[in-house]
């Protein structure tokens, strides 16, 4: 059985490259345009990965990743923010809000598989 990704980005071109990215290596694919939509897909599907996008309209990946760490069911999905802030502690504070690890936009479509693999485990 497939492992399922959560991707969770308001940019469409994003999440379509993340979404081919993960197909092509076997992972089974669920998306969401905002971190509200997210939350409501991760207590529905369970998935074995969420990728995050931090800065969304609705609700941004800070608000959404509380609402899922705080639920019984969903505490312990691992995260990986998508994030294109790389200022100085932007990384500690993400690491902070509960993330397990980020990447940094754009999107390095050689390094997403290998980072998604690191966490879910193989897509087939």
């Amino acid at each position: 059985m497939s492992k399922k990704i959560l991707v969770v980005e308001d940019n469409g071109k994003n999440r379509m490259l993340i979404k081919d990215i993960l197909l092509y290596h076997g992972y089974e694919v669920i998306e969401a345009e905002n971190g509200k939509i997210g939350v409501e897909l991760a207590k529905q599907h369970l998935p074995d990965l969420i990728l995050m996008d931090i800065q969304m309209p609705v609700m941004d990946g800070f608000t959404a990743i509380v609402l899922l760490k705080n639920d019984p069911d969903t505490k312990s999905i691992r995260m990986i923010a998508l994030t294109s802030f790389a200022m100085k502690g932007d990384k500690e504070k993400i690491m902070r809000a509960g993330f397990d690890d980020y990447i940094a936009k754009p999107i390095d479509t050689r390094k997403l598989p290998e980072i998604v693999k690191k966490y879910a485990g193989n897509g087939l």
